[in-house]
């Protein structure tokens, strides 16, 4: 099950990344078609599907390495069982307010495909194919949620710690 965890993490993050690439793909589109004085019909509209694609797609992955910010000014002042305590209630309300945010965004990208409904820009896309990375990006969100509190409970969890937050330029 955690080699399977992790692919669905890292599948993840690949698909934030290759919406990252074609994201300045798609920019430098845009600024060559200004240059050159030909028009790519929804070009910015593309950019902010693939930016939000990009953002969503890597929750999950950018949670699983400790890269999210996490205000730990109380957690450090508290040892033992409290600390564990607050590191559970946490992690469900994370993962309470993760499975929400996941369902209403499925049911989204559902509902704009059930009404057929399209961008208002000039690209005139299906409204639920971008939603979809959205959808997709805030399940495995969830998912990752639920899989660092049950390693909470269990013991098990640890928590990498990024070396930005230690550079001190």
């Amino acid at each position: 099950m955690r080699r399977f965890l992790n692919f669905l993490y890292d599948g993840s993050a690949v698909l934030a990344a290759t919406c990252m690439v074609a994201l300045l793909v798609a920019v430098l589109l845009s600024i060559a078609s200004r240059q050159l004085h030909f028009l790519i019909s929804g070009i910015d509209a593309y950019a902010g599907y693939l930016m939000a694609g990009a953002g969503f797609l890597a929750l999950a992955h950018t949670l699983k390495r400790g890269e999210h910010i996490r205000v730990t000014l109380i957690a450090n002042a508290l040892k033992g069982r409290s600390k564990k305590s607050l590191e559970v209630l946490a992690l469900f309300v994370g993962t309470l307010l993760a499975a929400l945010f996941a369902y209403y965004s499925i049911r989204l990208a559902w509902q704009s495909h059930e009404f057929h409904d399209i961008s208002t820009s000039n690209d005139a896309t299906p409204l639920w194919i971008p939603q979809l990375t959205m959808a997709v990006g805030s399940l495995v969100m969830a998912i990752a949620c639920a899989d660092e509190l049950v390693l909470e409970i269990l013991g098990k969890r640890t928590v990498p710690v990024s070396g930005e937050a230690l550079r001190n330029e």
